[in-house]
Order: C-alpha cells, then sequence, then structure tokens
C-alpha cells in the first residue's frame, strides 16, 4: 500500500475548493484556481497578502511552498493541509468503491453521526459523500417532529429514512435524539425516555438481522473546543445559522449530557451495534479516521488495490469501552 504523503514530500498538485481544479474545463484562469487553493489552504488573511502576479505562478503544491517560503511565511500549516488533501482524495476514491459495490450487491448501509453540537457531524459527512453518486446516497437531517410524527410510535420517522437496497444513508443526528438532546432539553417525559431505551437495542436487533450494515459514530469534543467553535460561528456569517436555541444552552448543560451520554453507551452499546467513539477536536484528523473504519470495516471490491492505508488510527478512533477516557 501507498504511504500517507510525508511533511517533506508534498502532494504534486493543487488542492481545490471544487472537484474541477486543474482540469481543463475549468473556465476560471490560473490565478482565480490559484487564490481559491491557497485560501482553502491558508485562510483569507495569506490569501489577500499575495498578489495577481504570485497566484499566476503558482502550478504545482512545490510551486506553492516555494513561494510562501519566498514571501516568509511558515509553510508548516500548508504542508498539512495538502498531506490532510490528498490523503482526503484517495479516501474519497475508496468510497466511491464500496458504494458501486453496495450497488451491485442491492446492500443497505447506515451511517449514524451523533455527538455534542458543534462536534463536526455535518462537516465529516460532507466529505463522506462530496463524490459519492447522489442517486443512491443520501442525507437524513429531520427537523423535529410535527404534531402527527408526535403522536406516532417514536421510530417511524427514522424507519421511513432507511436505506432502500443498493443505497447508503447518512444521519445527521438519528433517533439517538431522544437518548441525550431530548431529556437534556426536557423535550420528552421520563416515561417516553425509558420506554426508547428499551426499545432501541431490540430496534436495531431487527435491522441487523433484516441485513442493514449498521454503522455508529460519536464525535467526541472538549468542553473548551466547543466553546471556541460556537465563538466562531456567531462571527462567521455563513455559520450564524448552526446557532440553535439548543446550541446556546450546550455549555451550561454540559454535565447533564455527559450524564445521558454515559447512559446511552452504557445501555445502547452491543456487539451487533457498537458505538464508535471518535475523538474530534481535529476536525480533519476526524473526518479521515471515520472514513477509514467505515472502509476497514465494509467489503467491497477493489479494497486490496487502495493506494492509502485503511487502517484507522486507534488514538482517533475506537469502539466504545468503560474504561476508555473520553475528551467529553
Amino acid at each position: 500500500m501507498t504511504a500517507a504523503p510525508t511533511p517533506s514530500s508534498p502532494p504534486s498538485s493543487l488542492p481545490s475548493a471544487n472537484p474541477a481544479v486543474g482540469a481543463s474545463s475549468d473556465a476560471r484562469g490560473p490565478a482565480t484556481i490559484a487564490k481559491d487553493a491557497v485560501e482553502d489552504t491558508l485562510g483569507k488573511s495569506v490569501r489577500n497578502r499575495l498578489t495577481e502576479k504570485d497566484l499566476a505562478k503558482i502550478s504545482s503544491n512545490r510551486g506553492l511552498l516555494t513561494l510562501l517560503r519566498q514571501k516568509g511565511f511558515s509553510t508548516t500549516k500548508a504542508l498539512k493541509t495538502l498531506n490532510y488533501e490528498a490523503e482526503l482524495e484517495k479516501l474519497q476514491i475508496e468510497l466511491v468503491r464500496l458504494q458501486r459495490t453496495v450497488q451491485q450487491e442491492g446492500r443497505r448501509l447506515a451511517i449514524l453521526f451523533e455527538g455534542r453540537d458543534a462536534a463536526g457531524k455535518g462537516g465529516t459527512i460532507r466529505r463522506f459523500i462530496e463524490h459519492l453518486n447522489p442517486r443512491t446516497a443520501h442525507v437524513v437531517a429531520l427537523q423535529k417532529p410535527t404534531e402527527v410524527e408526535q403522536g406516532q410510535w417514536y421510530f417511524q420517522r427514522y424507519s421511513r429514512q432507511l436505506p432502500n437496497p443498493g443505497e447508503i444513508c447518512f444521519f445527521d443526528r438519528s433517533w439517538y435524539n431522544r437518548a441525550v438532546v431530548e431529556p437534556v432539553m426536557k423535550f420528552c417525559t421520563e416515561r417516553q425516555y425509558e420506554q426508547f431505551m428499551r426499545q432501541v437495542p431490540e430496534f436495531e436487533h431487527m435491522l441487523y438481522e433484516d441485513g442493514v450494515e449498521l454503522i455508529k459514530f460519536w464525535c467526541s469534543i472538549s468542553k473548551s473546543e466547543q466553546e471556541q467553535r460556537f465563538k466562531a460561528r456567531r462571527v462567521n456569517p455563513l455559520k450564524q445559522w448552526k446557532i440553535s436555541p439548543v446550541d446556546e444552552q450546550a455549555q451550561e448543560n454540559w454535565d447533564v449530557y455527559t450524564k445521558y451520554k454515559e447512559q446511552m453507551f452504557s445501555r445502547t452499546h452491543t456487539t451487533f451495534s457498537p458505538w464508535i467513539i471518535v475523538k474530534a477536536n481535529d476536525k480533519k484528523r476526524a473526518r479521515l479516521e471515520s472514513m477509514r473504519h467505515v472502509l476497514s470495516t465494509l467489503s467491497y471490491d477493489q479494497k486490496n488495490d487502495a493506494g492509502i492505508s485503511l487502517h484507522p488510527d486507534p488514538d482517533v478512533v475506537r469502539r466504545f469501552h468503560r474504561s476508555t477516557k473520553q475528551i467529553d
């Protein structure tokens, strides 16, 4: 297998804001392409300190690094981002292969992403699906239940979203809302909570027996990291839509969340449907290692031909165990 790029050996092509960068069909000029790539790699502040003439000279990652050194910028962040982009692309290629196999074999794959607010669930899912065929891969991010849904069996609205044969379904939060968020925020009664906790292992066992492949991720972040991400959302007009009344109380209710999270693990972690804990303070590392876990767990065609290691880092991703020290 090919090793991931090292800091001394940057990948050869520029990272891009979209898959078309570097393709002959891209209608943008080279300076515009380079400008987007530099902003993705180093941020807007660095990009704005480079001239159009500087940007027009960039045709490769080595060219980018040379320019940064000449201008007196540190290349540490650039190397880290370039290596991340290279790893991400290779893992996404494997995800495309996985999806093709799922389609051909008529398998049903459901991947759940749970975690505290601002834990990076949505961002990780976006990287998973970026190059997948949207006809057979979709994201489920349900709004709060309607009045009609409130009178239904709790799992009913989630059951409708489960994958059909040949499909992959990503849940950006799932039925586990009732295990943590709802009791913390008093959105459900104690009786409803207890009924859910009794039923969820049975529900997931039925999925298992029927052949649904289910992976459950818990994205784990520290209290201080969550606070920093909330602050970043408040000042970023492109992310302010993410702030909700639940988010505003997340720090205040941290210990209560912890209590219900631990009860959830204790009562819903099973051999047929285990919890996978992802240390997500480092968003990019969490994305890569989550992908590796999925790819290493599931069978698919050409898996042995992967151009990158599919073994997840056990310091980032590991199966839940009571003795495991968690950051949240």
